[in-house]
């Protein structure tokens, strides 16, 4: 975790290079682009619902209500998520360029080029696997809502390991020949950046954080400048 925490404090340093913020900007524009239209269509679709199930009404159709305003709070914070860490996907190379260029010249210089088609692929590789996992633990989520933390505590967790993946792999894309990180380091990894993403406003800031972290979680000790 010291390690971690570490390549946390780089990140944040990293947040005012000129090439980051402009990623940063344009991450965050088309992410909350996307988000406006799939929780848009969300709703459409509920409101949709609602009104053609004829068969609801009275207290059938408040209760139907009331799950659909939390199936899209849940939906909302899921999403969000997903497609945040889906877009930095797809400027992960110049994320990861950068901060490369800047901290572990040696290691910028032995890196292969990720073309778009690479990045989309990781992109969306990364959106399927943060879905479908917190699909599988939906059942989890909901029975552990009795117990006030369980929910939140089981999300950090089944994130943290889908993030660490993730963020691990964007940086693997340049360096193929790379040992990956180990357990604790991917976890720590993921584990920082997982509990970014539940704090207001670091929240538009996790994504970016996240990928300039695991540069540095990958390279520390073996490319100082």
């Amino acid at each position: 975790m010291t390690r971690a925490l570490h390549a946390l404090s780089l990140a944040l340093g990293d947040l005012a290079s000129r090439r980051v913020l402009r990623v940063l900007a344009q991450s965050l524009a088309l992410t909350l682009l996307l988000f406006l239209i799939a929780g848009g269509a969300l709703v459409f679709a509920g409101r949709w619902a609602l009104d053609h199930w004829d068969w609801l009404d009275g207290p059938g159709l408040d209760l139907a209500s009331a799950l659909l305003v939390v199936v899209l709070i849940a939906g909302s914070w899921l999403l969000f998520r997903a497609v945040a860490i889906a877009v930095v996907g797809l400027f992960a190379d110049a994320i990861v360029a950068d901060v490369e260029a800047r901290h572990y010249p040696a290691a910028a210089a032995r890196a292969i080029n990720v073309g778009w088609r690479a990045s989309i692929v990781l992109a969306l590789a990364s959106l399927g696997r943060l879905i479908l996992g917190n699909l599988v633990a939906l059942p989890f989520y909901i029975l552990l809502l009795v117990t006030g933390i369980g929910t939140l505590l089981l999300a950090l967790a089944v994130n943290a390991l889908l993030l660490g993946r993730d963020l691990e792999a964007m940086v693997l894309a340049r360096h193929p020949d790379r040992p990956h990180l180990g357990r604790a380091a991917r976890w720590s990894l993921g584990l920082l950046s997982a509990a970014a993403f539940l704090i207001p406003v670091a929240n538009f800031l996790a994504p970016i954080v996240g990928a300039a972290m695991a540069v540095h979680m990958l390279h520390l000790g073996r490319d100082q400048p």
